[in-house]
């Protein structure tokens, strides 16, 4: 029996990553972002599809809002710190997305992704829930 997924959330000021994960080392289920005031509905859609108990939680800024949005659903809520999974998204980033062309030349701290991280930083969150628990 493989194990439930667990859901990690990247709540942020106007928007939230989140990240379905079933264990460690294996390719994340889904990876996304989603406006606040639609992440609710976001993640229903995901359960639906996906049965889901925990959800993992970056303790930082809106993590009392993203958690009552997580409860409202039913989901167990575990606040994670989220110390430095900006930076350590970043790196995860650029491994999966390797630069190209003349970027490739540039030392990767000082490129910055095309797009927001904050899946990738949600990822991170689901990841160091599951090391702790």
């Amino acid at each position: 029996m493989s194990p439930a997924p667990v859901l990690g959330l990247d709540p942020g000021t106007r928007k939230c990553g989140y990240a379905l994960l079933t264990c460690l080392g294996a390719k994340p289920l889904t990876l996304g972002i989603a406006p606040l005031e639609g992440l609710g509905e976001r993640l229903r859609e995901l359960l639906a599809a996906t049965p889901v108990t925990i959800a993992a939680i970056g303790r930082g800024t809106n993590a009392a809002a993203v958690a009552e949005i997580a409860r409202t659903l039913g989901l167990q809520v575990e606040l994670v710190d989220e110390r430095e999974t900006t930076l350590l998204a970043r790196a995860r980033y650029f491994d999966d997305h390797p630069p190209r062309g003349w970027r490739r030349l540039i030392p990767r701290g000082m490129l910055l992704p095309g797009r927001p991280i904050d899946d990738y930083a949600a990822l991170l969150i689901a990841e160091r829930y599951l090391k702790a628990s």
